[in-house]
C-alpha cells in the first residue's frame, strides 16, 4: 500500500487549485442512467471513487469515456443499451454511494438489484430511506442474499417526507421522481450544493424540478430525458481541507477554483479562532499569521458545520490555545482519527459524541494509520505542523477523494512525498 511521508514545519505560501467535487460528480453520473443518450460531465476530479463508479456503470453495460488532462476533466456516459440493471456487493462495499443507482434504474428499466452496502468504519449509514421513499413511489421493494430489489412497470409521483435529513436520498428518490408519472412532493430534504447542482442536470436534462436547495423540492414527472452537458461544482470539502491547511501552517494560502459561498460556516468559524480571510468570487485566501484561539464546533447537516470537515478542525482544535469542544452530530463513530491524533502530542478526550481538544500541544512525527477518507486529511494536517517526519499509511483512503493531493500541497511548499507501490506501478507500463 502507498503511503504519504510529510516533514512538518512550512508554511504553505502560493496558490492551490480545487479539484470538482466528488460528492456532486457521483450522483451526476447515476443520473446517465434516466436516459438513452449521451451525458457529458465535466470537471470530474480524478479520484478513486469516480474509478469505482465507471466501472459500475461499466457492469450494467454503459459506455464510459474518462479523460483527464490539463485543459479538462471529462467524461462522457452512454446508457443506451443497459445489459444489467444489478449493482454487485464488490463494488458497492468499496463505495457506498454506489446505492445512489437504485432509483434510476427502477425509473428507466423497471427494476432493479442493488447490494446493500454493509458496515462503514464512520458508523451506519443505512439505505432504509431510500427504500420507503420508492415504495411511496410506487415499487414493490423485497430484500433477500444482502441485496435489495426494486420492481415498478412505472413510478406514480407521491408525496415523500423524510425522517430525516439524508443527501444520498434526497438525490436517489429525486432521480427516481423525475420519470414518475404525475407529480411528486419531497419534504425535509438535503440542501446541500450537491443536491442542488444535481437538480441543475436533471433540468438540463429535461426533467421539471424546482425548490433544490430548500427543505421542499417538487418534481413533475417526464416520459422521457435527453443527453446534456454539465460542469460539476468545484469541492468544498477539498477547499475547506486547504483553507484550514493554510490557517494551521501559518502560511499566505490562496485556495483557487471554489466557491465561497458554499463555505460560509467553515469562514465564520475561522474568524471566530482568529484567522484571516479574503474572498473573491471564486477563491479564498487564509492569512495564518496570528496566534489561533480555541473555539467550539457542532456538525450539522448543510448550512451548518460539515460533518466532512469535522476531522480536519480538529487538527487545527490542538494548535489553538484553550479548549475547544467538537460536537458529531451527524454519525456515530466519526472520531476514529483522534486517537491518531494523540499518538503525535494531541491532547484530546472523547465523551461519547463530543470530543474536548485542549491546545496549544505540540505535535510531533509518528507512523499513523488513516481510517477513512476525512480522517486521513487531518493526519495530514497535523503532519504538516509537527515536528520531524510523519509516515501516514493506508493512504487510499486520501485516494478516494483527494485529487493528486501530494502534488498540490508539494506545489505550496510542503515537505511532502508518496511511497509505496506506485512506482512498480508505474514501471510496468504506466497503468
Amino acid at each position: 500500500m502507498d503511503k504519504l511521508v510529510i516533514r512538518g514545519g512550512n508554511p504553505l505560501l502560493g496558490t492551490v487549485r480545487v479539484s470538482g467535487a466528488k460528492n456532486a460528480a457521483l450522483p451526476a453520473m447515476a443520473a446517465a442512467i434516466l436516459t438513452d443518450e449521451p451525458i457529458i460531465l465535466e470537471n470530474i476530479p480524478q479520484v478513486r471513487d469516480i474509478e469505482t463508479t465507471r466501472k459500475l456503470l461499466a457492469e450494467m453495460g454503459a459506455e464510459v469515456e474518462l479523460g483527464y488532462g490539463r485543459a479538462h476533466h471529462r467524461t462522457t456516459i452512454s446508457c443506451r443499451n443497459l445489459a444489467s440493471p444489478e449493482a454487485s456487493y464488490e463494488l458497492v462495499k468499496t463505495m457506498r454511494a454506489s446505492t445512489l443507482v437504485l432509483g434510476p434504474l427502477v425509473a428507466r428499466c423497471g427494476r432493479a438489484r442493488v447490494s446493500l452496502p454493509g458496515g462503514c468504519a464512520i458508523g451506519a449509514r443505512p439505505i432504509d430511506l431510500h427504500i420507503k421513499g420508492l415504495e411511496r413511489l410506487g415499487a414493490e421493494i423485497t430484500q433477500e442474499h444482502g441485496y435489495v430489489e426494486a420492481r415498478a412497470e412505472r413510478l406514480r409521483g407521491a408525496e415523500i417526507v423524510f425522517d430525516k435529513i439524508t443527501v444520498t436520498g434526497t438525490e436517489d428518490l429525486l432521480m427516481a421522481a423525475t420519470l414518475a408519472e404525475g407529480e411528486t412532493v419531497m419534504q425535509n430534504c438535503a440542501r446541500e450544493p450537491e443536491v442542488t447542482d444535481l437538480a441543475d442536470l436533471l433540468n438540463k436534462m429535461g426533467a421539471r424540478i424546482e425548490g433544490a436547495g430548500s427543505p421542499t423540492i417538487r418534481v413533475q414527472g417526464v416520459s422521457k430525458l435527453h443527453g446534456a452537458r454539465h460542469r460539476i461544482i468545484p469541492d468544498r470539502i477539498e477547499a475547506a481541507t486547504f483553507i484550514l491547511a493554510g490557517a494551521l501552517t501559518g502560511g499566505d494560502l490562496n485556495v483557487a477554483g471554489c466557491d465561497p459561498n458554499h463555505l460560509g460556516a467553515l469562514l465564520q468559524k475561522l474568524r471566530e479562532v482568529g484567522v484571516k480571510t479574503a474572498h473573491t468570487a471564486e477563491s479564498v485566501r487564509v492569512i495564518g499569521d496570528g496566534e489561533l484561539r480555541a473555539a467550539d464546533v457542532m456538525t450539522e447537516e448543510y448550512p451548518g458545520f460539515p460533518t466532512d470537515v469535522q476531522a480536519q478542525y480538529m487538527a487545527l482544535a490542538t494548535q489553538a490555545e484553550g479548549t475547544s469542544v467538537i460536537t458529531e452530530n451527524i454519525f456515530e463513530n466519526r472520531f476514529m482519527h483522534a486517537l491518531e491524533l494523540v499518538r503525535m502530542g494531541a491532547n484530546i478526550r472523547i465523551e461519547g459524541s463530543r470530543a474536548v481538544v485542549r491546545g496549544k500541544t505540540p505535535l510531533s512525527a509518528a507512523a499513523v494509520l488513516a481510517s477513512d477518507l476525512r480522517a486521513s486529511a487531518s493526519l495530514v494536517l497535523a503532519a504538516l505542523v509537527a515536528d520531524g517526519e510523519t509516515i501516514i499509511d493506508r493512504v487510499y483512503h486520501i485516494d478516494r477523494g483527494y485529487e493528486h493531493i501530494e502534488e498540490k500541497l508539494r506545489g505550496v511548499g510542503a515537505q511532502i512525498r508518496r511511497i509505496g507501490e506506485m512506482l512498480p506501478k508505474r514501471a510496468a507500463g504506466g497503468r
